[in-house]
């Protein structure tokens, strides 16, 4: 089992909560985090997808991380997204998060315009070499269009600062490859497979369903650390009807966010466009199911 975990080992890529205008609720975030970091995560990932990213503003996502990183007062690990197709755009969110108190950076490979592997390569160096902190890159061509290859990851292994991968890549077989090749730290950015993860080596987990399994979360690592893995699997099996509700057929910012409501954590599950809010169906599913597991009376 791997002990190497730069960036903690149970992480939610947290929501970025907006008032019912779709201005930002720092309020909320405070709260949301302080939840979080009390149910057992021992980081947060604050602006990636899940946060919206794509559509808040430079002033938004430092002012989100100087009150998170106040809130949570060093109980867990702050990490900001600087994910931009833009290289000068993602190097100045970089910079903007160092500025504000975060305490490593998610990198995400340019997505939309496709870049070549060395055009990859690029932009991360540029990105890790705006601040002193350390990254994890993310590894999620579904939504990017381009893969990191494991030539390329093995080039930015070489980088002191840059210490792990979220792979939300789906190819676990793969991963477990990249994963002994290049040394670097490995986290789950998939939670239906975070217990394969898990169970071969990887470090941690990045999750969105953690909004409202992260002790079940913590668990499922602490099971794994200990050896017992039928342990493990039993929790896995537990959590897979809430991951389910939560990944398996809307958007994952949207789901958390309308699980995060239904259940009275947030008191909005507002979204800017160009995501919209879930269709009655899937409210009625989604509740039936917190329901079910306990989470709803």
């Amino acid at each position: 089992m791997s002990t190497q975990r730069p960036f903690g080992s149970v992480s939610v890529a947290m929501v970025t909560p907006f008032h019912e205008d779709g201005s930002l609720d720092i309020d909320s975030a405070v709260a949301l985090a302080d939840r979080l970091v009390s149910q057992g995560c021992d980081a947060l990932v604050l602006s990636g997808t899940t946060g919206e990213s794509p559509t808040t503003h430079q002033p938004e996502k430092d002012e989100l991380v100087r009150e998170v990183k106040a809130a949570i007062a060093g109980r867990a690990m702050l990490v900001a997204g600087a994910g931009s197709n833009d290289t000068a755009h993602a190097v100045r969110i970089a910079q903007g998060s160092e500025r504000s108190g975060a305490d490593g950076l998610l990198v995400v490979a340019p997505y939309y315009n496709r870049p070549s592997q060395e055009g990859v390569y690029q932009h991360i160096l540029a990105v890790t070499e705006a601040t002193d902190l350390p990254i994890m890159l993310y590894d999620i061509p579904g939504r990017t269009g381009v893969k990191l290859e494991l030539e390329t990851l093995q080039r930015l292994a070489a980088h002191p600062r840059i210490l792990a991968v979220k792979d939300a890549t789906g190819d676990v077989a793969s991963g477990f490859v990249k994963m002994a090749a290049t040394g670097l730290a490995y986290y789950s950015g998939d939670d239906a497979l975070n217990y394969a993860w898990l169970a071969h080596g990887a470090s941690g987990v990045v999750s969105v369903a953690g909004h409202i399994i992260a002790g079940g979360l913590r668990s499922l690592v602490t099971h794994v650390d200990a050896g017992d893995l039928p342990a493990a699997r039993d929790e896995a099996r537990r959590q897979r009807p809430l991951i389910q509700a939560i990944m398996g057929g809307g958007q994952g910012a949207v789901m958390a966010k309308e699980a995060l409501a239904l259940m009275g954590v947030l008191p909005s599950a507002t979204l800017r466009l160009p995501l919209v809010g879930a269709s009655a169906s899937q409210l009625a599913e989604l509740a039936q199911v917190l329901r079910q597991e306990g989470m709803l009376s």
